[in-house]
């Protein structure tokens, strides 16, 4: 069954938000798990201003589920930190400085020689690497090029266009989808994905390994509690006979 890993980023910006330490990052983390996320997905940046560097040290050796750190491999402190911390995978992501959240994938192609070494720096260290792409069949075999374990599917564009058109929506991302399992390539997806286009989402490709949610799962979690949201999540994710 394709796994949930749980984005804890707007769990930070809302402690940011006053300062002191309420509500408790780390109790998150670890109710998040214990409610059944199958893994904890954080996404630093350098201003801090959700995910700080000394939380992604605190989280490492308490977290119990895949551990998931995403973010930007051009800035060297995000390379050290994920060095030394030694996730179960790293997610490479191309945004620039001061990007309010990440909204486009790897040119695979134009960045290829980049991505190569980048990725073979993770490699070495035993961390499963995973790439944030496109649905474009183009960018997954430029993903396939560059030694990449995994790719992410941005799914912003799905989750735009599903309220008019599910099936149009879902289109390239399943095209997307079966050229990566034709290379042999993991699939992960996230970026907007929540309880109303979720489960058309895994219906439509049942060999997704894993979803990243954080920003829609929180929003809900304020009107329908935390342990409660996760499960409701899990069980999107696990509805494959209702089509």
């Amino acid at each position: 069954m394709t796994k949930l890993s749980v984005n804890i980023n707007k769990v930070a910006t809302l402690r940011n938000s006053r300062g002191g330490n309420n509500p408790n990052l780390i109790k998150m983390a670890l109710d998040a798990e214990n409610f059944g996320a199958d893994g904890i997905t954080v996404h630093p940046r350098p201003d801090e201003r959700h995910i700080r560097y000394k939380d992604v040290y605190e989280l490492k050796p308490l977290l119990t589920t895949e551990f998931n750190i995403e973010g930007n491999s051009r800035e060297q402190t995000f390379i050290d930190l994920v060095l030394e911390t030694a996730p179960h995978q790293v997610t490479l992501v191309p945004d620039v400085t001061g990007q309010l959240t990440s909204d486009h994938g790897w040119d695979t192609i134009q960045h290829q020689e980049y991505l190569k070494a980048t990725i073979s720096i993770f490699k070495a260290a035993g961390i499963r690497v995973s790439i944030f792409v496109d649905p474009d069949p183009r960018m997954v075999e430029g993903a396939a090029a560059v030694g990449t374990d995994r790719i992410e599917l941005y799914t912003e564009g799905y989750a735009r266009n599903f309220p008019r058109n599910p099936e149009a929506a879902i289109a390239p991302y399943v095209e997307a989808a079966e050229k990566a399992r034709e290379l042999g390539l993991g699939l992960n997806a996230g970026h907007d994905l929540d309880l109303n286009n979720l489960n058309y989402f895994s219906q439509q490709i049942p060999w997704l390994d894993e979803v990243s949610i954080g920003h829609a799962l929180i929003c809900d979690a304020l009107y329908l509690g935390f342990e409660n949201t996760i499960q409701l999540y899990k069980r999107q994710l696990a509805m494959r006979s209702s089509l």
